[in-house]
């Protein structure tokens, strides 16, 4: 190369991570994100990937009949899932508003007008634990269909994940090779259990506290079986990598799940698992305003039981589904935690 003139275009005040090991420290790379960019040309691929990823989603969300839409992220309630919302303040209307932890209210009041298939890839804001795992920002796909069941969200949440591979079959993911080919398999919660190796009568409470204390899992002395939900993310003596859907979950302390049709104990509900991260959720919507307003009065009590802050109800999502003409919902959602920026 013969240069006839140079021009400096930006002065670096700093120098670079120098080449060979490049920038490593895992709390500088998410801190400083542009620096990551430049000595790791790799982390570029992921964006890339990131990017082409959403759009195989959005694409086969489109192809199968959904309306994507985008939903309020300052609401006046934090509703839609259990957490601590980050709180605001509108100046203009002089009222206290939460930053959306979940799209859940909003997408299903659509379903109520007429939208019959409504998805919306959205962030999120959630007050609490951080790691390079879990993010208080995060994306999350959350998508809904009238006249379907959890039956059908399966179906629907392998397609998405498949899609979302973009023909490949095989997907290598810290070391291992994650196998998308094969049907997932569908375990009852129980099974998924017991394939961890605890093995005693999931009905029996003591029994069931000290295999719980010999995994060192955390739990109340009110909880059932559904406290092992740990113990299926991996926190047992087997973490499975391969994906599988694990179906009906307890119906104790859920409020907006349809129980199952022969099992009252139980939802009609999934979790997909991969690598021992839960990946998904997905299940049939309770759509008796009766029995869905009485659940959240108990959970309403429940709280107040354990905190000294009271909490009370409000009747909008009750009203919604009492006038709600589709005789049966499906939803589903899928997050992740990671952030470009």
């Amino acid at each position: 190369m013969s240069g006839k003139s140079i021009r400096l275009l930006a002065k670096a005040l700093r120098p670079l991570p120098e080449k060979f090991h490049g920038l490593t420290d895992h709390e500088a790379r998410y801190r400083q994100r542009y620096v990551d960019l430049i000595v790791n040309p790799q982390v570029r691929d992921i964006f890339l990937e990131r990017t082409r990823i959403i759009q195989a989603i959005r694409d086969e969300l489109r192809k199968e009949g959904y309306l994507e839409v985008e939903t309020p992220m300052m609401q006046p309630i934090p509703g839609g899932a259990a957490a601590r919302p980050f709180k605001t303040h509108h100046n203009a209307l002089d009222m206290d508003l939460f930053l959306r932890i979940a799209p859940e209210l909003y997408l299903k009041r659509l379903v109520v007008g007429g939208v019959e298939r409504v998805f919306e890839i959205n962030r999120n804001f959630r007050n609490e634990g951080m790691s390079t795992r879990h993010n208080p920002e995060f994306t999350m796909l959350e998508w809904y269909a009238a006249y379907e069941d959890w039956t059908y969200m399966m179906d629907s949440t392998e397609r998405l994940i498949r899609a979302a591979a973009q023909g490949r079959t095989t997907i290598a993911y810290q070391g291992k090779q994650i196998d998308l080919a094969k049907p997932f398999a569908r375990l009852p919660i129980p099974e998924a259990i017991r394939r961890q190796g605890v093995d005693v009568d999931l009905r029996d409470r003591a029994a069931l506290s000290r295999e719980l204390v010999s995994l060192k899992i955390e739990h109340k002395a009110s909880q059932g079986w559904g406290a092992f939900s740990s113990c299926v993310r991996g926190g047992g003596r087997e973490a499975p990598h391969r994906p599988d859907l694990r179906r009906r979950l307890p119906r104790r302390g859920v409020a907006a799940r349809a129980p199952a049709r022969q099992r009252s104990e139980v939802t009609d509900r999934f979790e997909l698992f991969i690598d021992a991260k839960e990946i998904a959720n997905g299940f049939s919507e309770l759509n008796d305003p009766e029995d869905q307003a009485q659940r959240f009065l108990d959970q309403v009590k429940n709280k107040n039981a354990v905190t000294r802050k009271p909490c009370t109800t409000t009747p909008t999502t009750s009203a919604r589904s009492s006038t709600a003409c589709r005789p049966r919902r499906a939803a589903a959602w899928a997050s992740t935690g990671w952030s470009c920026c």
